[in-house]
Formats: structure tokens, sequence, C-alpha cells
């Protein structure tokens, strides 16, 4: 038996036999692995950036250009919103090499909509140095965490599914799951190491990649936030919160703070050929580098100017109605006004034609803008 594997089963023994409360029914971390990827190869999802275990039978594996890619844009999104932005990204750029190579402002393009927009910028950057080391990503956890935008849980997905790494992988969905196998009364946010000590022992020799995409699938489609489908689940024998009869307390979470609320104000001007009067915003902090209408000058911490008289230029500005955003940290309140003007663009702004405004990089809080003062405006149509 390899010292790993020994260790592994050692520590196990250790927590089973502590009388910890926070242990699976079954206390069988080897049984768990095996069960549950016999479920993933029957049940697993079919996604575009996944290789199949049946594909991995035939020799074909993963490619870590589109692993890394996929991982990115799933921080903090949802699977469903992701999988047609993958689709144009590999289409446009197949490779990392073809990504490099691509104007930032093509890239924040592509990415616009799909927010946290520091991912699209560290995307390009590592990229970029990725291409300049001969255009192969490490197969390390630690030389992945070196690349640009790529932390903890990144570069250990990267590592399980693109180079079979033996890798703890920990997301919502894996964290969820292991709260309710073992039990874990301590809040999610102070139950991170203890939930990596759990998996870290679960982490299967052979198919770390599959283990690893199989938690996030029983996450995603069976155990999940609210009324998990336990019965149907392939760990249900090997669950205390599912012995226990109460699996949707775990995760314990601690009550949330309320978002503060933020004003401002927000500008839509209009040529007499549709043109919409934008500018780019800098490429630091919130929304960096994206694309917006004129604005006033609000934050995460501070309130902007709410009425006409911030306007970017004098005019006829009328109140068209008032949008919501929710950011991570603050919602966001802005009343739209707008006018029409033949005026030149002030100096850092420019205008748009009518029928390029769908492919600017305009995050989702500037198309609500937009469609709150011109109905249609941001979709896609024929010149």
């Amino acid at each position: 038996m390899a010292l790993h594997d020994q260790t592994r089963k050692t520590a196990s023994a250790d927590r089973t036999s502590s009388g910890d409360s926070g242990r699976a029914a079954s206390g069988d971390s080897g049984g768990i692995a095996s069960r549950l990827l016999g479920w993933y190869d029957a049940h697993h999802r079919d996604l575009p950036w996944r290789v199949a275990p049946r594909e991995l039978l035939r020799g074909i594996r993963p490619d870590p250009y589109r692993v890394w890619l996929s991982e990115v844009m799933l921080q903090q999104t949802t699977v469903e919103a992701v999988k047609s932005y993958f689709r144009a990204f590999v289409g446009k750029w197949p490779d990392v090499a073809a990504l490099a190579a691509a104007s930032t402002e093509d890239v924040m393009k592509a990415w616009a909509g799909l927010g946290y927009y520091s991912r699209a910028r560290n995307l390009k950057a590592c990229a970029d140095l990725v291409a300049r080391q001969g255009g192969r990503f490490p197969d390390t956890e630690a030389g992945l965490k070196e690349l640009p935008g790529i932390g903890a849980y990144t570069a250990a997905a990267i590592a399980a599914i693109a180079f079979d790494h033996p890798a703890a992988v920990v997301d919502g969905n894996v964290e969820r799951v292991v709260s309710r196998l073992f039990s874990i009364a301590t809040p999610l946010s102070e139950a991170k190491a203890e939930i990596r000590v759990f998996v870290e022992r679960m982490v299967p020799d052979k198919r770390p990649g599959d283990f690893a995409q199989a938690m996030m699938d029983l996450g995603a489609t069976i155990c999940t936030p609210r009324r998990p489908r336990c019965m149907l689940c392939p760990l249900r024998e090997d669950c205390s919160a599912t012995v226990s009869g109460d699996p949707e307390h775990f995760p314990v979470r601690l009550p949330k703070a309320e978002k503060p609320l933020r004003r401002g104000a927000a500008f839509v001007a209009v040529r007499a050929d549709g043109a919409i009067l934008l500018r780019k915003r800098v490429e630091k902090g919130l929304l960096g580098g994206m694309t917006e209408v004129p604005t006033t000058g609000w934050t995460a911490r501070v309130d902007g100017a709410t009425t006409d008289a911030a306007a970017p230029f004098p005019g006829d500005w009328r109140p068209a109605g008032r949008i919501g955003h929710v950011f991570t940290h603050f919602a966001l309140e802005l009343d739209v006004f707008k006018t029409t003007t033949e005026a030149a663009a002030p100096a850092g702004h420019f205008w748009s034609l009518a029928h390029e405004i769908s492919g600017e990089a305009l995050p989702t809080v500037m198309k609500k803008v937009i469609e709150a003062a011109i109905p249609g405006a941001t979709k896609a149509r024929r010149v």
C-alpha cells in the first residue's frame, strides 16, 4: 500500500474513533469515492468543456486550456450562463496562443455580461504569460497558482481535471455535499479548512479528476441547497445528515449582512442616426476596462449625483426611468436620463453606431440603463 494511502486511512480512522459528530455514517472514504464514481459514470452532466468518462476510456484527454477557461468562467457564475460564453470563446480563440494574440478590447467585449470583469483581465494576462512561456500550462497546483487569476480552487481543479493529480477541489457544491455528509456544525464561513481536510481524505489516487467533477455534479443535481433528492443519492447510506433526517440544516450559515444601497444617475445621449454616447471605464476597480454611458461618481462606498445637473454636457435631458442592479457587496439604483443631440463627443467619449452597440463591452448594469432609455437597443441587429 502506498504511504499516502496508509496516511489517509489512518487519519480517517483517527477521526472516526474520536467520537466527532462530524463524520459520515459509514466512515468509509474509499467506499465513498467508489460509489460516487460509479454514479458519475452513469449520470454525469454533458458539458461543452468536459471530457466524459467514456471518452477518457478511449484515450481522449482533457485540454488544459479548455479546463482553465471553463473554471475561470465558472467562478461565481452558473453553468447555464457559462455554456454560451464558453462556446463563443473557443470558437474565436481555440487555444491559448489564439487568446494571447487577441486584443484586450475584443476579450472584454466577448466577456460582457458574464460579470466579475477582473476575471476577464486576468484571463488575458494569464494567456499572455502562458503563451510567452511556450504555450503549456504548468501541471502542478503550485505552478498554476503562479499564473494571473488562478487561486487555490482553480489551481486544484485544473491539476485534477486536466492533469489527473489527486488534488482536493472544493467549490460551493462540494462544500454543501461534505457539510451534509459529515454533519459539519461549524458555520460555513469558518469551516473551509475543516471541509478541505475531509475532501483530501476522500480523493482517490485513480480518477481524481472525475472524482472532483462527480462531487460538483452531485451538489448541482442531487445534493441541492433546497429539497435535496436524497433517495437518488449514491452516498445516502454514508451521509450522517440524511441519517439524522435534516440535510437542509447543512451547511450552517451565519445571518447575511444587508447590502448597502447606493444611488447615482446615468445619461443616454442619442444622435439622430441612433448612435449612443459611450466611454471606457478606467482599467482598475469595479467594472474596470468596460464600456459605459456617462454616469455619476457612485462607488461601493459612496453615492453619486442623481440629477441631470451632472450630465456630461448641457441639453434637454428627460427622465427615462430608474434601474436597479446588485453587485457582490452593494445594491445600486440609477436614475436614467435621455437626450437627443448632434453635439460632438466630449473628450474621453465616443459615439457607437446603433448596429455596433450589442458588440460593445457593456456590463449588464449598463445594458439595463440603455434598455430603459431605448428598449431593444442592446440586442444584436443586422446592418
